[in-house]
């Protein structure tokens, strides 16, 4: 454990000397103390997963026939901090450039939503995600600061899963991501069902419209149609209200175990296969997930690259202290070792290019949306990561 102005300090320092490392905190109550980790690689060889049975830091593309990056927890330092106060950053933004939403952009992006609700209307798929990106070119002289950016981000959005991950083959990244993919211990797991957006007033209790519920129950039930033939014991919560940064979300969680004859059991499982199950989710491709995919893939026009791909820890060992018969001193506790993975959909995420930044939005899609509203919904979600860039 070390100091937090320690932890900055050398992740700033691997940055400068262009070596691959992830840094991140898992969602925590707001204003109580949190954990930053990272991984700061010792090369720069770009190491690839395919089944998932490795463990580290991995990062996954929104298309599975692109192969995902592993940060090795052999091949790399583990670093970690604490911090009690959220206020850790005194970040010197740059000033906003103005509006980078020109008219050509909102055009192009309500037409393909009116394809994509024509397409839902002939049966083609009852409901896809349709995303964008926004370019924002900052002057040379106010070029953002990363490791300030990810120190504004596990500020500002609490409740999310921040990160920076970087590679000099790959490029740079940051987030705020409001959903889990897969929270897996040994054979239980749990998962989530997000849909629906709207914006944060400072109250959970709201409304929301037959449209935003339908969609989370389409989320649902396409969720648990996938995970059912390898699982048991699933249970399933209420949809809530829940906020993500200055949005507010329908989610239901989901929990169970992997099914002791699923071809997913066992020590060795096939990891690959349960996540092929959940990735890419109906919140971020859409349903049914073959034909709302190849609709993305030949509309969008833009290589979403890790948006609404997935990261997280991949096979970590984890400690576990158990109580024994207190009758018995000799089994008062014992200590039991096992390999646990947390998954986040990468969602409100940017990627740095120089003096570009690279912003990446989207919305569900159904029978119902208004083309204006979806392009409104998808500014409102820009604004997540344009609160740690401007001023």
């Amino acid at each position: 454990m070390i100091s937090l102005e320690e932890f900055f300090k050398e992740l700033k320092s691997q940055l400068e000397k262009g070596l691959p490392f992830v840094a991140y905190r898992k969602p925590v109550i707001p204003n109580s103390p949190g954990v930053i980790k990272a991984f700061l690689q010792n090369d720069t060889e770009l190491y690839r997963t395919t089944d998932y049975l490795e463990s580290g830091f991995v990062f996954a593309p929104f298309d599975e026939k692109e192969t995902a990056i592993l940060i090795p927890e052999e091949f790399a330092d583990y670093l970690e901090t604490t911090f009690n106060n959220p206020e850790i950053s005194k970040l010197s933004k740059i000033a906003d450039p103005g509006n980078s939403e020109n008219s050509l952009e909102k055009e192009k992006h309500i037409k393909l939503v009116q394809k994509g609700i024509d397409s839902i209307k002939n049966k083609s798929f009852k409901k896809v995600v349709l995303s964008r990106k926004e370019i924002i070119q900052i002057p040379s002289s106010t070029k953002p600061e990363p490791i300030e950016i990810f120190r504004d981000l596990t500020e500002k959005y609490p409740e999310a899963f921040a990160y920076i991950w970087f590679h000099p083959k790959v490029g740079l990244w940051l987030g705020a991501t409001p959903e889990t993919l897969l929270g897996l211990e040994r054979n239980r797991f749990k998962t989530m069902a997000l849909a629906g957006t709207q914006k944060y007033e400072g109250t959970l209790d709201v409304n929301w419209g037959e449209k935003e519920k339908e969609e989370q129950q389409l989320v649902t039930d396409s969720i648990l149609e996938y995970l059912k033939p390898i699982s048991e014991k699933i249970k399933i919560s209420s949809p809530y209200t829940a906020k993500a940064g200055n949005l507010l979300h329908l989610r239901t969680d989901i929990t169970g175990k992997i099914n002791s004859k699923s071809p997913v059991a066992g020590k060795d499982a096939e990891f690959r296969i349960f996540i092929s199950a959940i990735h890419p989710t109906p919140a971020v491709c859409g349903l049914p997930k073959g034909p709302a995919k190849k609709f993305i893939l030949e509309n969008e026009n833009y290589n979403r690259e890790f948006y609404t791909g997935f990261l997280g820890e991949l096979n970590l060992k984890k400690t576990l202290q158990r109580s024994g018969n207190r009758k018995n001193r000799e089994n008062q506790a014992y200590l039991s070792i096992t390999k646990t993975s947390a998954l986040f959909v990468n969602l409100r995420c940017m990627k740095l290019e120089g003096n570009k930044v690279v912003l990446f939005v989207g919305g569900g899609i159904t029978k119902d949306s208004d083309p204006v509203a979806e392009w409104e919904e998808t500014s409102n979600k820009a604004q997540t990561m344009k609160r740690v860039l401007f001023k």
